[in-house]
Order: structure tokens, then C-alpha cells, then sequence
């Protein structure tokens, strides 16, 4: 029980400024409390220590969070869990918008710079021997909590655990957890263009994230059925309804804070039908007359004005470091002589390239140009992989990451092709990872179940893994939603829909061995902690 100011009474210990929960079985969570701010202290303010207790303690069990911790190293003790009166604190200023987002949502007082006391939790920049980045250390130990890492990155992710291990009154385990992801870039990729999002429901589904550990959100915003950000230097090409730049600044904050890059994308030279309607002028048109939706005739520079004008205006909203593409489905590629079909483009490939420069050759010029622009910004480019063609006298630039999509499209190849010669991949299975609203050309929605027990980052075509060999070439894997038929589904329903789906996709992107878990279990787990 409490007695007076916050001293609580168990198993025959006393314990000052924190509750003890015999066998950590019982007591209330304040998760939900409304976050106090303090002045901070000093190592005098804490109470004194409290004697340990004299009861003993079961070895502690591993933390049962999503995406599970990679090692826990067990201890006996009461472990930790909110508790009136208990801090949270910081030993550097850097750590402030980490801590009082984490105090505000577990209910503790936010102190700033101070020393820990009995019931706080500390976080702390340090570490610097970790083996990534986005690696922490969490120790439960003495009623407290320490969460160390050597960025602030780390250190989120440390409060994420923490977060999920406390939920609904649950308990942090004593011992030492020592965690990291598998994969550098785990990341959720939303169709804005062909289907309007509210910037409520992307701002939500992004906390989602930020709580299981992403670190990239894509907003793929302009294609054939709209373009849905406020533009100053186009703003005719402009889609109703769509994003004002302060909505999407507002996104932008709200993603910075949880540790999530948002990764652009303007798909080119294909995918842009909204820019042809405003200006139609820059069409492609094949020998015949007919005009390939959503394609421009990459033999005019006025194409290529108007999307380094985009990108360039863009690049000035969203923060790197990287930019996406696009650069698949080019219907002049989609037939069978694109040099028959559109010569203009053949000529205008061997005026520049050479004599027996083809379309294709144009065309990965073309990426190449739009590689140039963004790496201006200090952008890292990528593209879809049917983007990428073999041979030919013009190859795509180095530094382009390949997004493996699909190997149904004319020009994409088998996974090792890109692979053996050196290029970064980021997985983007559509067997696995296509979630396409209305279920379009053999598309089913993905489940949760499938993605947990069948595909790993390995699993980058099909249902058939490349060579281990290849692991670090991998960068990692994003989910991805295409509203090909918009009306399909509503906000909610997608919502639902990609919840399962995304939580057995950080499982399989943060730890690479075999869940420990079976999927009913790992369900069951997702709506405790989740």
C-alpha cells in the first residue's frame, strides 16, 4: 500500500518514490496520466535510497513487444512500471522532445536534466561501441529504468519497448536488453495520388509506425489520377482535393519526432497523367497517333523542365536523404519495336547517345538526368526495378537503389540480375507486399500470417529466396498501398487492413531468425501491446 508521500510498503520492504509489485503481478498503470514538467534536480532531491527487498525474486522473462528485442539478458527483481511521483530524465539536451513525448505517454513528470531517483526512467546519449546506429540498451534494474544508446534514434526506439512492455498495466522485466534492427530501412509506402488521404489519417498511421519501429514512410503523390501537393512553381498540374505545404509540414514534424524519413516520390516518364492534363502539348504519341495515358514524350525538353521544376521545388519541402523515382511501366517501352513505334524518340536517343542508341537508352538517360537533379539536393535516388534495362549503350548511374517491385513487367529482371552486379535493393515483393485496393490483375490483399511465416527480407520475387550471399545488399523492405480502384475501401478499412500485415513486417525486418512465436500467438501479443 502508500503510506504518506509515495512510500510504499511490500514483501516487508520499505520503498521510497516507487511502487513494488510482489512478483510484479499487480498494481496500477498510469500510462494515460497527463505529463507534469518539472525544474529538474539534483542527485539531493531523490529521497534515499531504498533498501532492496528482502523477498526474493523469479529470474525475469524476456520483454513481449512487436517487433520482439533481439537479446535480454535476465536478473531477478521487481521490474518497472509507472508509479506516482516517478521522472522521467535526461543527461542531454538532445534527448527533450524524446523524453517528454515518453512522459506524456506513460504519465510520468517530465524533470529534463536531472539525476535519476528511485521510480524514474533515465535516458541517456552513450555507448558510442554499439554496432548501429539505431541500437540501445535498456536496463531494468534497482526500480528504475536506464535507455542508452549512442543516438537519439536508438534511444526512441528504447522508449518504444518500453512503452509496449507497460501497456495495460503490464510490467518491465528486470534484467539488460540489448537491441537492434536486422535491416537499416523498414519502411510503409501510401498512394496519395490515385486515392485521398486525410492528413489526420497519415499522421496517425505514422505514430503507428514510429511505435513498431519503421523508420521510412513513402507518399507516392503524383501519377496518373492526380497530383495531391500544393505546388508554387506548377500549381496547374495541382489535384482537388490534395495537401497544402502546411499540412505536409505538419506530417513532416509529426515523422521526425517518432524517427521516420518520408521518402517523395514523382514516378517519371511514365505515371503522369495529371501534369498531360495541364499540359497536354507534352504527350507521347506513337507513329499511329496514340497516345500511351500518363506518358510524355521524353524526346522534348519541355518534359523534362516542368518534373526538374517539381523536384527542385519539392526537394525544399521534404528532408533527405532520399528521393524515389519512379521510372517504371514507360509505355513507349511497353511495345514491341518502341523504335518503330515512336521514332521520334528513337531519333532523339541517337542524337544524343549515338548511332544504335535505343529507346531504352533514352529512357535510362532520362533517369539518369533525374538522378542528377535530386543528387543536387543531396538526395540518394531510387527506382523501381523495371526501371532498370540490360545492355544498351546508356546504364543507370551507380548510387540508384533498385525498389523490386515486381518481375512481371517488361525490362525487370530476376532479382540476382541486380544484385550480382553490386546494386543496393530495398524489397518491395508484390506477392507479399502489395496491398492494391480493389484486388486489380491478380492482386490479392496480403496477410499478416503470410508475410510472418513464409517471406524474409531474402524473399525479393516470388515466393523463392536469392542466395544468402546477397543479405547485405538488401537494405531492407517496405509495405506498400496502391488504390488502383480508390473507392474500394475507406481510410478505416485500410487502416485495419495493413494493421497485421504491418507488424509481421517489422518482426521479419528488425530480427532475422525464426519468430519465436506461432502467428496465433504473435496475434494475440499485437492487440496487448499494439
Amino acid at each position: 500500500m502508500l503510506i504518506g508521500g509515495g512510500i510504499a510498503v511490500a514483501g516487508g520492504a520499505v520503498v521510497l518514490g516507487a511502487t513494488v509489485w510482489p512478483g510484479g503481478d499487480s498494481g496500477e498503470s498510469r500510462a494515460g496520466r497527463p505529463t507534469r514538467v518539472g525544474a529538474g534536480s539534483d542527485p539531493g532531491d531523490c529521497p534515499s535510497p531504498s533498501p532492496s527487498p528482502s523477498r526474493s525474486y523469479s529470474l525475469s522473462e524476456a520483454p513481449r513487444t512487436i517487433p520482439a528485442v533481439r537479446d535480454h539478458t535476465p536478473a531477478r527483481g521487481p521490474g518497472w512500471r509507472p508509479s506516482d511521483g516517478a521522472r522521467l530524465v535526461i543527461d542531454d539536451k538532445k534527448l527533450a522532445d524524446e523524453g517528454k513525448l515518453t512522459a506524456s505517454e506513460l504519465g510520468l513528470t517530465y524533470a529534463g536534466e536531472a539525476e535519476p531517483c528511485d521510480g524514474d526512467v533515465a535516458l541517456t546519449l552513450g555507448g558510442e561501441n554499439q554496432p548501429s546506429s539505431e541500437a540501445y540498451t535498456m536496463t531494468v534494474r534497482n526500480r528504475r529504468v536506464t535507455i542508452s544508446a549512442p543516438t537519439d534514434t536508438g534511444v526512441f526506439y528504447g522508449t518504444r519497448t518500453l512503452k509496449q512492455e507497460v501497456r495495460g498495466g503490464g510490467t518491465a522485466p528486470e534484467g539488460v536488453v540489448n537491441d537492434q534492427p536486422a535491416k537499416p530501412q523498414r519502411g510503409f509506402m501510401l498512394d496519395i495520388a490515385r486515392k485521398n488521404f486525410s492528413a489526420g489519417w497519415i499522421e496517425d498511421r505514422i505514430r503507428e509506425l514510429g511505435d513498431l519501429k519503421y523508420n521510412q514512410f513513402g507518399l507516392h503523390f503524383s501519377d496518373d489520377q492526380g497530383f495531391r501537393i500544393e505546388s508554387d512553381s506548377h500549381p496547374e498540374v495541382v489535384s482537388q482535393p490534395h495537401l497544402t505545404k502546411a499540412q505536409v509540414r505538419r506530417i513532416l514534424d509529426v515523422a521526425a519526432s517518432r524517427h521516420i524519413r518520408v521518402v517523395p516520390e514523382i514516378d517519371s516518364p511514365g505515371h503522369l497523367g495529371a501534369v498531360i492534363r495541364a499540359h497536354p502539348d507534352l504527350q507521347l504519341r506513337s507513329a499511329s497517333g496514340a497516345a500511351p495515358s500518363g506518358t510524355v514524350d521524353i524526346s522534348k525538353p519541355a518534359a523534362a523542365d516542368i518534373v526538374d521544376d517539381l523536384l527542385n521545388e519539392y526537394a525544399d519541402l521534404f528532408p533527405g536523404p532520399y528521393w524515389h523515382l519512379g521510372a517504371d511501366e514507360y509505355r513507349a517501352l511497353m511495345v514491341s519495336d518502341p523504335e518503330a513505334s515512336y521514332p521520334q524518340l528513337a531519333s532523339a536517343a541517337q542524337a544524343k547517345y549515338g548511332a544504335g542508341a535505343t529507346v531504352a537508352d533514352l529512357t535510362t538517360g532520362w533517369m539518369n538526368d533525374r538522378a542528377a537533379t535530386v543528387r543536387g539536393h543531396d538526395r540518394t535516388p531510387r527506382a523501381w526495378n523495371d526501371g532498370f534495362f540490360s545492355g544498351g549503350k546508356v546504364q543507370p548511374a551507380r548510387d540508384i537503389q533498385v525498389a523490386y517491385w515486381t518481375g512481371k513487367e517488361i525490362g525487370a529482371r530476376e532479382p540476382v540480375a541486380y544484385l550480382s552486379t553490386g546494386r543496393k535493393l530495398i524489397n518491395y515483393n508484390d506477392e507479399f507486399l502489395y496491398y492494391v485496393l480493389g484486388e486489380p490483375n491478380q492482386f490479392v490483399y496480403p496477410t499478416g500470417q503470410r508475410i510472418y511465416e513464409q517471406w524474409t527480407p531474402l524473399v525479393v520475387r516470388g515466393t523463392t529466396a536469392v542466395p544468402q550471399r546477397y543479405d547485405d545488399q538488401i537494405l531492407g523492405g517496405s509495405f506498400a498501398v496502391w488504390c488502383d480502384l480508390a473507392n474500394s475501401q475507406t481510410e478505416a478499412q485500410v487502416a485495419a487492413g495493413v494493421r497485421m500485415p504491418l507488424r509481421a513486417l517489422t518482426q521479419k525486418l528488425w530480427d532475422p531468425g525464426k519468430p519465436a512465436l506461432s502467428w496465433a500467438e504473435f496475434t494475440k501479443l499485437a492487440d496487448q501491446v499494439s
